[in-house]
């Protein structure tokens, strides 16, 4: 198959993006490459891929700038349909699917949002050429009723990048986006009343809105000791950290439709304490790869719980329900079905 990927278009794709929405649409690419597929990825200036990069625009400094680039995006997706043949569009951009009525090929959105953040008029009259795909089956109750609706494929990860171990240490961990719907001064609050080490680690995106609640609300509880803070950590941080840490705090405060950081964590045998939101009493299997808590005080009280969960059994859960393989298997599969729909329609005209 020939696949064009769309990234989101204010940052750039790589496998080492923050956002969970890029390392999903990175590992997908990358694994369809080397299955043979001839890929391609429409992402911002600096994007990493497998195949071939259509690049569409330097990354942004605030997003105020989405119109702006989204507009640059499509006209570049428009030129690489016009001068190569593609057989389908993979859409993880959160918007392009809007704008493919114009496109004579399938093209599969995968919703990476739960309802409320997609702005109202999204789903009006999609494109009959349009199809969605959501990632939980969480996410999936709110969706399936969309013209197009294909499936769900939950996501995954390469297992056999996560170092397991069952040795930790002193400190819990909250690791992500510096912004308030994830939770960040929750993990705060939580690590204060369990009196026990915190170390936030994550990125602080180019957004005022982003900057502002990470100087107002993180910033000043960072002293160092009981609450240190590490930007935009390496691979190899990131690694060392999901390994050693006693448990993840995962406090969202919006219906997470996954959790990669979640997974990763259960791979590296690290126990996961989750708000009851969205998929993740799902991803999350209470009492036995973590716990799932509906407040701030119950999140601390689970931290000293952390220690009777077996490392073992949280990578196996990761093993046999969210690995790399089988996400990709079942794009695969949505691809081969949506191409020959596509295939009987020609045939019917």
């Amino acid at each position: 198959m020939r696949i064009l990927y769309i990234a989101y278009p204010l940052l750039a794709a790589t496998p080492q993006s923050c956002g969970g929405a890029e390392q999903v649409l990175c590992a997908v690419e990358a694994e369809m490459a080397s299955r043979g597929h001839q890929t391609a990825l429409a992402a911002a200036d600096g994007s990493a891929c497998a195949g071939e990069l259509v690049a569409t625009g330097a990354p942004a400094s605030r997003l105020e700038q989405l119109d702006e680039r989204q507009q640059e995006q499509r006209a570049a997706i428009l030129l690489a349909t016009r001068e190569r043949r593609f057989d389908l569009i993979h859409d993880h951009s959160g918007s392009f699917w809007q704008h493919a009525a114009g496109i004579d090929l399938p093209v599969l959105a995968t919703l990476h949002l739960p309802p409320n953040l997609y702005s109202s008029d999204a789903f009006l009259d999609p494109a009959p050429n349009v199809f969605f795909n959501c990632v939980s089956e969480s996410q999936a109750q709110a969706f399936r009723a969309l013209p197009g609706f294909a499936g769900v494929v939950p996501n995954g990860i390469d297992v056999a990048q996560f170092p397991c171990s069952a040795q930790k240490e002193d400190f819990v961990l909250w690791l992500g986006r510096i912004c308030e719907e994830k939770g960040p001064h929750l993990a705060i609050a939580a690590a204060r009343l369990a009196n026990v080490p915190l170390v936030l680690a994550g990125q602080v995106y180019p957004f005022r809105y982003h900057q502002e609640f990470a100087e107002r609300e993180v910033m000043p509880q960072v002293d160092g000791q009981a609450m240190r803070f590490i930007t935009q950590p390496s691979h190899r941080e990131k690694l060392d950290l999901l390994r050693q840490a006693r448990a993840l705090l995962v406090p969202s405060l919006v219906d997470e439709t996954s959790s990669l950081v979640a997974l990763e964590a259960m791979a590296c045998g690290t126990p996961v304490i989750a708000f009851r939101r969205g998929a993740l009493p799902q991803i999350v299997q209470h009492g036995k790869t973590g716990f799932v808590v509906d407040s701030v005080e119950e999140m601390a009280a689970a931290i000293p719980l952390a220690r009777g969960i077996s490392a073992a059994e949280c990578r196996a859960h990761v093993s046999a329900h969210h690995a790399l393989a089988a996400m990709v298997d079942g794009y695969e599969r949505l691809y081969a079905q949506l191409l020959e729909r596509a295939r009987a329609k020609r045939e019917a005209a």
